[in-house]
């Protein structure tokens, strides 16, 4: 009798755990995933080096005028800002010490003519001399050396005068070329010493970059290659450029190598900017959005959907790569539609339901208030209930969360996404079913 009754009592305590055990979650597993596609096409990738720079300008476009003397200031023609043209005397200098060298040399070079004069005449008598019998030929042998060594004279003489007149040139220093000026140190009535800046011109229809490339990138980069020059912050107006110089040298602190790259509009010299220079240019490639790329430890896949409206992940090689675009060179054919958005933690073999690239936000914000819009913008139809009503439940024009994102004049997948089942529902045919209470 009280083994019946501990029978009895068990089997009472495992139907009340079984009643009041906690059903187990519905996991809706065969709902399709949303996600975004872009379908694989033939075209021209381009890789591009990005580095930043500063504007400069280039080389013969860049005039500083200096004091050639220690002198006075007279006269600065120009500001900052002030075009300047080719030939225009732009400063005056009172420079009593050049004035002073230019008359020694002058004085000079007139004794050394003089002196040539003098022995040019006796090398002629001696000679005339010499043929009557009258001179020597030691002394015509030493007039002739007189000669040389005046005529050397005069050359050294002309040489040094030349050279201080074009010091003294410097007090009235002309533009080699049109430009404008850039910077002004001095006003009249300063006295500088020799050498110091007074005026600073630049050509700014010559101008280029100076920029450091990292070395893994410096033989990436050509002389002639067109480059892509834009201020950072600015109104996105991108100058042509053209690489003009690479170095041939690496600074080893910086582990870089400077290139120059010459551009066709003027900035501001000093104007820090952005540079994309063409490194590889790729003709006839299949090309992919750059997002569409995993990349998980050493593998670079892509989800491909197939037909089935599954994504299956698919081992690519990957080419040369852009900023948004990636080159596939195996492992994808044209036309076929990889996952460019939703495939983070995406199983392999998922299904997958197709959301449209969410383009309509600037028309999104400019709906008026209270007024409530057709699902993605399809005209109302006769079972919507009027003008700006919201259709049944069901019908395959119902309206996103968000409403935007779908282009639903076109008839849509029994499912948007994955969802929970609501309470009371059936479950999908492959969720666990709970048991029944008793």
């Amino acid at each position: 009798m009280s083994a019946r009754r501990l029978a009895v009592a068990m089997s009472a305590c495992a139907l009340a755990a079984a009643c009041h055990k906690a059903p187990p979650e519905d996991v809706a597993t065969t709902a399709p995933v949303p996600v975004q596609v872009a379908a694989a096409h033939l075209g021209t990738i381009t890789a591009y080096v990005r580095v930043t720079g500063l504007i400069e300008p280039a080389p013969g476009a860049d005039w500083t005028v200096t004091a050639p003397d220690k002198a006075l200031v007279t006269e600065i023609r120009y500001a900052p800002g002030d075009y300047v043209r080719q030939g225009a005397v732009v400063a005056r200098f009172d420079a009593p010490p050049l004035r002073a060298d230019v008359a020694t040399r002058s004085s000079e070079q007139s004794q050394a003519r003089a002196r040539l004069d003098n022995a040019r005449r006796n090398h002629e008598r001696l000679s005339t001399l010499l043929e009557k019998g009258i001179a020597s030929r030691k002394e015509v042998e030493d007039a002739r050396k007189e000669l040389l060594d005046a005529e050397s004279a005069v050359r050294e003489s002309g040489q040094t005068h030349a050279a201080a007149v074009d010091l003294a040139a410097r007090a009235t220093p002309v533009a080699p070329f049109s430009g404008v000026v850039a910077e002004r140190w001095h006003n009249p009535g300063d006295v500088i010493d020799a050498n110091e800046h007074v005026l600073r011109v630049v050509d700014l229809r010559r101008l280029q970059v100076t920029a450091a490339v990292p070395v893994a990138d410096a033989l990436r980069v050509v002389v002639g290659h067109a480059a892509r020059v834009t201020v950072p912050g600015g109104e996105g107006r991108e100058i042509a450029g053209k690489v003009a110089g690479t170095a041939a040298t690496v600074d080893p602190a910086t582990g870089t190598a400077a290139i120059r790259v010459s551009v066709s509009g003027a900035l501001p010299v000093g104007t820090p900017v952005e540079i994309a220079i063409v490194a590889e240019e790729r003709p006839n490639a299949l090309i992919v959005p750059a997002a569409a790329i995993v990349r998980e430890e050493n593998k670079t896949t892509v989800f491909a959907v197939g037909t089935d409206n599954k994504a299956h992940r698919r081992a690519v090689v990957v080419g040369i790569v852009s900023a948004e675009e990636a080159q596939i060179v195996s492992g994808l054919r044209e036309g076929e539609k990889v996952v460019v958005k939703g495939q983070d933690e995406l199983p392999d073999g998922a299904t997958v339901t197709i959301e449209e690239a969410e383009e309509a936000e600037p028309a999104a914000k400019e709906e008026t208030a209270g007024e409530a819009p057709t699902a993605g913008g399809a005209a109302s139809r006769p079972d919507s209930g009027g003008d700006g009503a919201a259709p049944p439940a069901g019908t395959s024009g119902a309206a996103t969360p968000s409403g935007k994102g779908r282009d639903t004049t076109q008839p849509s997948p029994p499912a948007t996404g994955p969802t929970k089942a609501p309470a009371g529902s059936p479950p999908p045919a492959a969720a666990t079913r709970p048991p029944a209470h008793p």
